[in-house]
Formats: C-alpha cells, structure tokens, sequence
C-alpha cells in the first residue's frame, strides 16, 4: 500500500508509529481530533491512512515528513536483547536520532519529544532518579544514552527549541509481545518457574498510562525536560506474581528454581540460539533481568500535573482480561 499524502497543516510526526506504544498514542491523538501522521517502515494496520514510509536513519525518507509547526515523536529504536549484528543498535538509535535532528533542522521543527530508556541506568542496587548515575550494560542502554546527548546538543542550539526526553521503564499492555507478555504467558499456561525468592522490586509502565503521558508532554514549552515514567506502586517480584496467579483465578502456587540454575540454563539457550540462528523467549539477560532489581524514581511526572488514567494493578487486570480472558478459571 502506498503511504498516505501529506497535509500542509501542523501534525504530530509519530515515527515508529506503527509499533506498540506508537499505535496507542494515535488512538489518543485521534480520540482528541489532534492531527498526526505515522512514519513507519512497517504500515500502521491501525491507521493506515495515516502511514508514510519512513526509515527514521535516512535523511531523504524524513525530509518530506516535517513540516515548520509540526511536533516530533521519535519512538522508533532497536531494542531486543539480541539484536544482531550489534550495530543495528547504534545505526537505528544513534544514527537516526541524527538524521531525526538533520530534518528538524532543515524543516524548521521545533518541538522533539523522545523516547529513551531507564536502560541507561543499567542495573542499580537503589531507586534512581533522572540525575543517573548512568551505567548501561548493554548497546540498546548505551545507544539510548548516546541518542539522548545528539538531542540535547540540537536543542541548545537554539533556545526556542523544546526537547522532552522520557526514560520508561518497561512497558506492558494488551498486544505487547516483549517480557512481561511472556512472564503472563508462562503463568496461564502453567510452564512457569519462579526464580529465587522473588523479593526483587520491579517499576513497569502500562501502555495507556505512557501514551497518555508522551501526549501530555506535547504542549511543553522551550527548554530541555526530562523524566522517568514508572506507574506504581513497584511491586516485589513475589507480589507480582501473585497478583497475576489471582487476576487469573489461579489457586496454586509456583515452583521454583534457584537463580543460578536458571541462569546456566539461559545460557545453554543463548548457545543454542546462536548455532541454529533463532531468536528463543529465554536467554541468560533475560532471566538476570527478571531477577535483578530494576526501580526507578518518577516524581517529575506528578510534578509536571500528569495523573495516569490507570493504576498499575488496573493496568495488569486490563492486559490480562484481554490476552487470557479465556483462560480464567477457580
């Protein structure tokens, strides 16, 4: 399908529109008759009507989709745990964070809004707020926080410039297919395995809450603003899991295995990944990353007026009616 023509008038440029978090915040921009259009590789089945052809590293595909007044939403990334080669990382996250700047230059846009990452933090014994300090373990981490300082420099260029920079933390919500789905998906299956004791804090972010709250930032003023978004209450990992079990009507309770076989057993999927060339939903980050602390402070987020429609716990209910709903049982 060819993409969409362009209007003249001012819009929202979702770039990586047509993924996860991109399609929810259309739904919101149109529920509000706000004007936007999708830069994609991949068609929005959601709003096609709305989709341009867009690789968000090529200057020559961007060019066309800025517009003076038009606003800026960059959500397109690189950001599995295996991606390869790894240079995908830097030429899609670094690399397209440039040419983004390049077409806000030239096309004389003047708002950015960007979605980096608390990846940037990398793993962390205490709640970290958006001061860091910043120790990414991994190149989607280090990638996020190289993109971060390439909008920072394009917004001090000039002081009528707005650049909001967000740092979720992981998100979750109906559709998604990345860890938390697979966590969900394990439970009502019955296939899951609790590693270790679970008294690991988690922060997560549900899909309607961060849609809301990227477009809560779009009136945002001159400047540089930056905020983790985390819903809470955390929750342990224990308590997690166990809201899970009874969202589902689950009665019983999870076996366990200690971390370290579990790791060891990550491992032998990441070899056996590597020698048959199949991305597998375990792997040895994977596991670590759902044993491993990962909290994160957000009070920027009360602090700029935003109130999220949902509550995490809703957020988890909603996600789970609509993916295993038939799955319920006493």
């Amino acid at each position: 399908m060819e993409s969409s023509t362009l209007s003249a008038a001012p819009y929202v440029l979702i770039l990586g529109g047509s993924g996860f978090i991109g399609t929810r915040l259309a739904a919101r921009l149109a529920a509000r008759t706000i004007p936007f259009r999708i830069g994609d590789l991949k068609q929005s089945t959601a709003y096609p009507k709305h989709w341009c052809s867009c690789d968000v590293t090529n200057l020559d595909a961007l060019r066309p989709l800025v517009q003076p007044a038009s606003v800026i939403v960059n959500l397109a990334a690189e950001h599995r745990d295996d991606v390869r080669p790894v240079a995908l990382y830097h030429a899609v996250n670094v690399r397209g964070a440039e040419q983004v700047c390049a077409a806000a230059r030239e096309g004389g846009a003047q708002k950015i809004v960007f979605t980096s990452s608390v990846a940037v933090y990398g793993f962390q014994p205490n709640a970290v707020d958006e001061s860091g300090p910043f120790e990414p373990f991994n190149e989607y981490g280090k990638t996020k926080l190289e993109a971060e300082s390439v909008y920072r420099a394009w917004a001090e260029e000039d002081p009528t410039r707005s650049l909001v920079i967000i740092r979720p933390t992981v998100v979750f919500g109906e559709g998604n297919r990345g860890n938390v789905f697979n966590l969900l998906q394990q439970i009502a299956s019955g296939r899951f395995l609790m590693i270790g004791q679970g008294t690991n804090i988690k922060s997560m972010a549900y899909v309607g809450n961060i849609a809301e709250f990227i477009a809560h930032t779009l009136t945002f003023g001159p400047g540089v603003h930056v905020a983790n978004y985390v819903d809470g209450p955390d929750m342990k990992t224990s308590d997690l899991v166990a809201h899970i079990y009874r969202s589902l009507g689950r009665k019983s309770q999870p076996r366990r295995i200690p971390m370290e076989i579990a790791v060891a057993g990550g491992r032998l999927f990441d070899l056996v990944g590597r020698l048959s060339g199949k991305k597998l939903p375990i792997s040895a980050i994977r596991i670590r990353k759902f044993c491993e602390t990962t909290q994160f402070k957000a009070e920027r987020v009360a602090q700029w007026g935003f109130r999220p429609p949902y509550s995490l716990a809703e957020g988890l209910t909603r996600t789970l009616e609509h993916e295993f709903g038939n799955q319920r049982r006493a």
